[in-house]
């Protein structure tokens, strides 16, 4: 089994926070080929990260919105310096949600199998999806217009 640690700095090789349902730990941190579980939920990992990154993540939340008109499911610049962007796959209060870092995407594809799609990421990696290859590829396109929205105010 593997280590549990009590928290997770997200950083450039971070490509995945996805929900555990454990007792010992709440979180599954995919990171290049390796794999930390933690204690901390997702959504705690990520509102931390964004802190690091020079912000809160009610207030990058808040920006997005402005800036774009997304309200719901909104990207969120993780460290813009670093160029490190999180999707959620659905709400994020929602305990089903899983946090995609979208520099780590090859691809989004369909599955044939229980899962409807799958997330190809760049190093081979792939990850099965509970939601459908459409929903992903909406929300890959919106962190696009959110890194297009930081860029344009400079």
């Amino acid at each position: 089994m593997s280590e549990i640690l009590n928290s997770y700095k997200v950083n450039t090789s971070t490509k995945l926070v996805s929900p555990a349902y454990q007792i010992d730990y709440q979180s599954i941190v995919l990171e290049g080929k390796n794999e930390y579980l933690v204690k901390k939920t997702p959504l705690e990992i990520i509102k931390e990260a964004t802190i690091q990154g020079g912000s809160e993540y009610k207030g990058r939340r808040t920006s997005m919105t402005y800036l774009t008109g997304i309200h719901k499911k909104i990207p969120i610049p993780i460290s813009e310096s670093k160029d490190i962007y999180a999707f959620p796959t659905c709400s994020p209060n929602n305990p089903d949600c899983i946090w995609v870092f979208v520099h780590h995407v090859e691809d989004i594809m369909p599955s044939k199998g229980a899962h409807p799609s799958i997330i190809l990421f760049n190093d081979g990696v792939e990850k099965h999806m509970k939601e459908s290859q459409h929903i992903l590829k909406k929300q890959l396109y919106r962190t696009w217009l959110c890194k297009k929205a930081l860029q344009r105010k400079k």
